[in-house]
């Protein structure tokens, strides 16, 4: 089992300075962003998928730093109805599966996407709980579009020797183990499974070595982020709403389009934080029983959210605490 990180925290340096990063913190792994929400900062693409050379020229920037390149991530929203985003990031799934084909890279993570509610609806729509029957009306809709969608991503992959991995993620049809079973089973996919990423998991009240036990062959990949639930959840609930624009001087980031992060609330009831910060050393030993159980070779990427750290710092205490835990769980 490889133990890594997801690229994008390091965006703010050149990609041999991030790979000398991991590797300092006795990480052997890569995920490198690919497009969708964030530029592809550290992977040519366009290079790429032209030259043969260029390929190997970039497989050797890992090989030289000890690193291995595990994964691309693409995360984005590739079924949104805004014109300008929804395309833009399926095509940049699409070019993704077909770059790690001929990187020789077996995995690409993304998101499912959420269309809108109908035809006519200008901006996506997330059914939460379908109590009303006008709500499974949207999700029968939304799911007559996702199933083509899928079948052809699946297709694609399937062609390229790659398996798609999606993060159940809200504001996205797939949310939840369930949900991930019901696209893998709706488009009779074979190469779409979950990746693994127990933060958004954490927050819905769901079990994530449960999770993985449940899904079993269907895990592909996996995240390594942490959730740390609040005293005032009580009050605000998992479903705590209250974030706020950031304001355009303050460089809000673009995730596309019209679309921008917004601001944590200063009191969440929830929030992502660095592994071991939420759960400790003994729930992330059996959480890579649980994959090495499905897969001895999963890769597994920290994802670095924590907004209390510096990313250096915070990568360094999530590597510290996944190492404990791999040596505990002995896998």
């Amino acid at each position: 089992m490889k133990l890594g990180a997801y690229n994008a925290v390091l965006h703010d340096r050149p990609l041999p300075e991030a790979l000398e990063v991991l590797a300092g913190l006795g990480l052997t792994g890569a995920e490198i962003n690919s497009g969708g929400f964030l530029p592809p900062v550290h992977i040519p693409m366009d290079d790429l998928l032209a030259s043969a050379d260029a390929r190997a020229d970039y497989l050797g920037r890992f090989e030289a730093a000890g690193i291995t390149l595990t994964g691309l991530n693409c995360n984005g929203n590739p079924l949104n109805p805004l014109p300008d985003i929804g395309p833009a990031h399926a095509a940049d799934l699409h070019r993704s599966i077909e770059v790690a084909g001929l990187l020789g890279v077996d995995r690409v993570v993304t998101m499912s996407g959420v269309p809108g509610s109908d035809p006519g609806a200008a901006y996506p729509s997330w059914v939460v709980n379908t109590w009303d029957s006008q709500y499974t009306d949207v999700q029968d809709y939304q799911w007559e579009l996702a199933v083509p969608f899928w079948q052809d991503v699946d297709a694609r992959a399937r062609n390229a020797g790659v398996k798609v991995c999606i993060e159940m993620h809200p504001q996205n049809i797939v949310f939840n183990p369930p949900t991930l079973r019901r696209l893998v089973e709706r488009t009779g996919a074979t190469n779409v499974g979950a990746e693994m990423d127990p933060s958004h998991l954490f927050w819905q009240g769901i079990d994530p070595v449960a999770a993985v036990e449940w899904l079993g062959p269907l895990v592909f990949h996996a995240a390594a982020k942490d959730t740390l639930i609040h005293e005032n959840c009580k009050v605000y609930g998992v479903l705590d709403d209250r974030h706020s624009r950031v304001p355009a001087a303050e460089h809000p980031l673009n995730l596309g389009g019209r679309s921008y992060l917004n601001r944590w609330p200063d009191d969440p009831a929830w929030e992502f934080v660095h592994v071991g910060r939420g759960h400790d050393v003994d729930f992330w030993a059996r959480f890579l029983a649980a994959l090495a159980a499905v897969d001895p070779d999963m890769a597994v990427n920290i994802e670095h959210e924590d907004q209390s750290f510096d990313p250096v710092e915070g990568l360094r205490l999530a590597a510290e605490t996944l190492i404990a835990a791999k040596a505990k769980a002995g896998v």
